[in-house]
């Protein structure tokens, strides 16, 4: 039994309206007040979707144009298909959105980024043709631990009892070793100042060693703050173009983790405070200032929404109380337990042969949602800073791709029209780089058809 459609919908945030999905019951600043004040930053007006390049072009009906990094073009062109791979977009083929001008096709900085840093993969371009246009609806990964969780409990009978044992008591012992700060930002979450700002930074750089879904939060908040507040020349002229400046978190993840470089994984983004704040001032010197204080109201707020979903009330919660039983804790924050499994099963020595199980299962159901509401094209809308796929499951759309090169401007050229089919089906994992990183061996290498195909163009959250 698939994940229920209607599941999907506070996954995404539709940025066409200006209201957002409650959060739970008792928050300081709701999600649509963050959502204003976000409006009324530097960069805030990249929000509106006739301010973002990326977003007009998705609402209008015309031609989508993306672009894909591949080091499998071999396989690809053996197996005649194109396949998704998880991590935040779910399933869809990750892409970088492009822009026709007047003698090429103009990647977003996201691309060009990547362009730049992976020279040795094959670009390809894809031409989305939709029938009519989209909703600005996108993804929002980090609230998706009811999906996590619901995919858990309809797909248990693939475990053996000692790996859902495992499962389970390693949800409880997280929650249980860190369940004092997690307490602590739900307090803050509520409008609470519950302990000094460096001593709130050095526990939460604590805490994620035991609780790795906090770097994800803790890297995604000071990625907002730097996409939302920069004022350097660099964020100005890709604004111009209706673009947010990818470069920023992409400068801070590989500052902050000296390993990121292998492996992108947010688990391992902890900086205490005086870390931040060196590390923010070296990326924009003029916003060392407010990071730790933005970092200190949003972080909470986003925990609150993740760990609760809509329908809780964060005054009526505490996770301490709760960090004794499974069931207990999947009654008080059923989103973080979700978040706590789908990143424990990761561990399973078994993982390759349940991964086939679990993750199809999310993408096949967000394909359907995804085809329900007319979205070709879905995005990460965390913010809408440029991360885009394909859904490889719309059948209302044509889809053309070419073999492309760059020229000594910048600027894509496709060279060599190829004739592949977008299947909604992943790329097995040992295909990719999470695989190759956590299950090396033979059978890393073994593949020759569907499981080495790959989006190499890896998300933030896809480690």
């Amino acid at each position: 039994m698939p994940v229920a459609l209607d599941a999907w919908e506070p996954v995404h945030t539709d940025l066409s309206a200006h209201t957002q999905p409650p959060g739970p019951s008792g928050l300081d600043q709701t999600p649509t007040d963050w959502i204003a004040e976000h409006h009324g930053t530097p960069n805030g007006h990249l929000l509106r979707v006739r301010n973002n390049t990326m977003l007009a072009t998705l609402t209008s009906g015309r031609p989508i144009h993306l672009m894909h990094s591949t080091l499998a073009l071999d396989a690809i062109r053996a197996t005649g298909e194109l396949q998704g791979a998880a991590g935040c977009l779910v399933g869809a083929l990750y892409c970088a959105p492009l822009t026709e001008a007047a003698d090429g096709l103009r990647p977003h900085n996201l691309g060009a980024y990547l362009l730049e840093t992976k020279p040795d993969t094959t670009t390809l371009v894809l031409e989305v043709r939709p029938e009519r246009p989209a909703p600005a609806k996108g993804l929002n990964y980090l609230r998706l631990g009811g999906i996590h969780l619901a995919t858990y409990q309809r797909h248990r009978s693939f475990l053996t009892a000692a790996e859902d044992h495992r499962l389970q008591q390693a949800a409880v012992r997280r929650v249980r070793e860190t369940a004092g700060f997690l307490d602590q930002l739900l307090a803050e979450a509520r409008g609470m100042r519950t302990a000094p700002q460096h001593a709130f930074f050095d526990h939460l750089a604590a805490a994620v060693e035991h609780f790795p879904f906090l770097g994800y939060l803790y890297f995604e908040t000071l990625s907002e703050y730097l996409l939302l507040h920069s004022t350097s020349q660099g964020t100005r002229t890709y604004a111009a173009a209706g673009e947010m400046n990818n470069r920023l978190y992409k400068e801070l993840a590989f500052t902050a983790v000296e390993t990121m470089g292998r492996l992108f994984d947010l688990a391992l983004f902890n900086p205490d405070h005086a870390q931040l704040t060196e590390l923010i001032g070296r990326i924009e010197p003029g916003l060392a200032a407010g990071a730790g204080d933005y970092t200190r109201r949003r972080l909470p707020h986003l925990f609150a929404c993740a760990a609760l979903g809509d329908s809780a009330d964060v005054a009526a919660v505490s996770l301490r109380d709760v960090a004794t039983d499974f069931d207990l804790l999947t009654a008080a924050a059923p989103h973080l337990v979700g978040q706590l499994i789908f990143r424990e099963m990761r561990t399973l020595p078994r993982y390759p042969a349940l991964f086939p199980v679990f993750e199809q299962a999310k993408a096949t159901s967000v394909y359907d949602y995804w085809n329900r509401q007319e979205i070709a094209a879905p995005f990460n809308a965390v913010l809408p800073k440029g991360e885009i796929g394909l859904n490889l499951a719309f059948p209302r759309t044509s889809v053309t791709v070419w073999r492309a090169e760059a020229c000594e401007r910048g600027l894509l050229h496709p060279t060599e029209q190829l004739d592949l089919l977008p299947v909604p089906r992943l790329a097995d994992l040992r295909g990719t780089a999470l695989g190759r990183a956590a299950f090396p061996g033979p059978a890393a290498t073994r593949s020759t058809g569907s499981s080495a195909i790959t989006a190499l163009a890896a998300p933030a959250s896809a480690a």
